[in-house]
C-alpha cells in the first residue's frame, strides 16, 4: 500500500503535522519510535505552552496530541525507522525488524535532537531534579538560587544571561581558558556581575539524594577537584541531530542537522522536514509545533500537484 504522507518523529513537530495532514484527509501513519513524544516525555511541568496558564506535564501534553492526531485519522506506530530510499517515488522507509518497507508519495521527516549531555551516571538520575538543557523552559524554578551552566560556546552564554533574570549566582563553567561564543557574547558575559566564569574547569559528579545539591569540580589544568553547594545545572553543549537514516541523502550542515531549502522543503522534492532535526536555534516545543503545521501545509500542496 502507498500511503499520502509518512510522518518520521513523533514529538510537537511530529504530532502536530499529523494533526493537520490528518484533517486534510491524508491518512497519515506516524512512525514515531518505540520511544516515541520527544524531549518533552523527559521533562516535567511545561509553562510556557501556550493554552496551558498553569502549567502542563511534558508526557500529559505529548499524550493529548497524539490523541488528537488519531482523532482526526492519523495512524500511529511505536517503530523506530532504520533505513530509507528517498531515490525514487513512492518513497520507502523501513522499520526494525520489519523486512517490507512502507512505502509513501511524501515524507515529514521530525526525528528531532537530543540535547548532548555529559555522560555521568549522576547527570542521568538527577536530570529534571536540578538538572536542565533548556533555561528558557525551567529558569523560572530557580528563582533566587545559585546555579551553574556548562559550555562556552554562544549558546551557553546565552542560557547564563539570560539566567541573570532569576538566579542569584550563576556560574559559567567551561573546560578551557577562553570562550568559543562570540566577542559580543563573551562581552556580555565577563561583564554581569551576576555571571562568575569558572575557567579550565569540567564536572566530575553531581551530587544529591533526590535533587540537585553540590557539584563536584575538577581543574583542567591542575587537577584540583573541589566541591560547592548548587542548586541547579544547565547543559548546553549542543544538541545531537537524529538523521542517521538520512546522512548521505539530504543536504545537510555539518552538525548533521538537515538543511531547508524552501519552506519546509530539503534538497529531494517530497520530502519534508520539520521540528528541531532542522532548527538550530530555537529548540521550543511551540516552534518544533509550528513547523510541524508548516510542514503539513506544505505537503497537502504538493501532493496537489503529485
Amino acid at each position: 500500500m502507498v500511503y499520502e504522507v509518512i510522518i518520521i518523529g513523533s514529538g510537537p513537530a511530529g504530532l502536530t503535522a499529523g494533526i493537520y495532514t490528518a484533517r486534510s484527509n491524508l491518512k497519515p501513519v506516524i512512525l514515531g519510535g518505540f520511544t516515541w513524544g520527544g524531549q518533552l516525555m523527559n521533562t516535567t511541568e511545561v509553562e510556557n505552552y501556550p493554552g496551558f496558564p498553569d502549567g502542563v506535564m511534558g508526557p500529559e501534553l505529548m499524550e493529548n496530541m497524539k490523541k488528537q492526531a488519531e482523532k482526526f485519522g492519523a495512524v500511529f506506530h511505536n517503530k523506530d525507522v532504520t533505513k530509507v530510499d528517498f531515490s525514487e517515488r513512492p518513497f520507502k522507509v523501513w522499520t526494525e525488524y520489519e523486512d517490507d518497507p512502507w512505502e509513501a508519495k511524501a515524507v515529514i521527516i521530525a526525528t528531532g535532537a537530543n540535547p548532548r549531555l555529559l555522560g555521568l551516571e549522576s547527570e542521568k538520575r538527577l536530570f529534571s531534579r536540578g538538572i536542565s538543557t533548556c533555561a528558557t523552559c525551567d529558569g523560572f524554578f530557580f528563582t533566587g538560587k545559585k546555579i551553574a551552566v556548562v559550555g562556552g560556546g554562544d549558546s551557553a552564554c546565552e542560557e547564563a544571561l539570560f539566567l541573570t533574570r532569576y538566579a542569584d549566582e550563576v556560574h559559567l563553567i567551561h573546560r578551557r581558558d577562553e570562550l568559543r561564543a562570540s566577542k559580543i557574547m563573551q562581552e556580555r558575559v565577563l561583564e554581569d556581575e551576576t555571571i562568575t566564569v569558572r575557567w579550565n574547569t569540567v564536572i566530575e559528579e553531581f551530587l544529591g539524594e533526590t535533587s540537585l545539591e553540590r557539584v563536584k569540580f575538577k581543574n583542567t589544568v591542575t587537577g584540583e577537584i573541589t566541591e560547592e553547594s548548587l542548586e541547579g545545572a544547565f547543559i548546553s553543549i549542543g544538541h545531537i541531530p537524529n538523521t542517521d537514516p538520512f546522512k548521505g541523502l539530504l543536504d545537510m550542515d555539518e552538525e548533521g542537522f538537515i538543511i531547508v531549502n524552501k519552506q519546509t522543503r530539503t534538497n529531494i522534492d517530497g520530502i519534508f522536514v520539520a521540528g528541531d532535526v532542522e532548527d538550530v536555534r530555537y529548540k521550543q516545543a511551540v516552534t518544533a509545533a509550528a513547523s510541524g503545521c508548516k510542514a503539513a501545509l506544505d505537503v497537502e500542496k504538493w501532493l496537489e500537484g503529485f
